[in-house]
């Protein structure tokens, strides 16, 4: 299985299109935000991965997700099974409480069992 990308986001719809096919609408597609107060503070950004799996593979797998702060790793982790058919694509959403104590980008790093990391960043600036 691999991941395809994975987005910081503020909301999503599936819709089926002509011929049952599936459809992922993406709104606020984003990768710097303001912070909502003075720091330090709290946030929880939605993350959507977006998963590919091969037809030859078994549809089972470990989507990891940690995250760093201007290169430093944040006590952040989360993991979760993700099933996918084979020959298709799937997705999963992570959310995490990050604590914030200045502006700066965190990373979260997404990788799906002990595979390649797709790193994707979100800077926080002062309000």
């Amino acid at each position: 299985m691999e991941i395809i990308t994975a987005l910081f986001l503020e909301h999503f719809e599936m819709r089926q299109a002509e011929g049952g096919s599936a459809r992922l609408d993406f709104t606020g597609v984003h990768f710097s935000l303001t912070a909502p107060g003075a720091f330090p503070i709290k946030i929880q950004p939605h993350l959507m991965v977006l998963l590919r799996c091969p037809s030859d593979h078994q549809g089972l797998a470990a989507l990891e997700v940690t995250f760093e702060a201007d290169g430093t790793p944040m006590d952040v982790r989360n993991v979760q099974p993700v099933t996918v058919d084979p020959g298709k694509f799937g997705y999963n959403l992570v959310q995490a409480t990050l604590e914030i104590s200045e502006p700066g980008t965190i990373e979260a790093h997404c990788r799906i069992d002990n595979g390649p990391v797709t790193k994707v960043p979100l800077s926080i600036s002062a309000p």
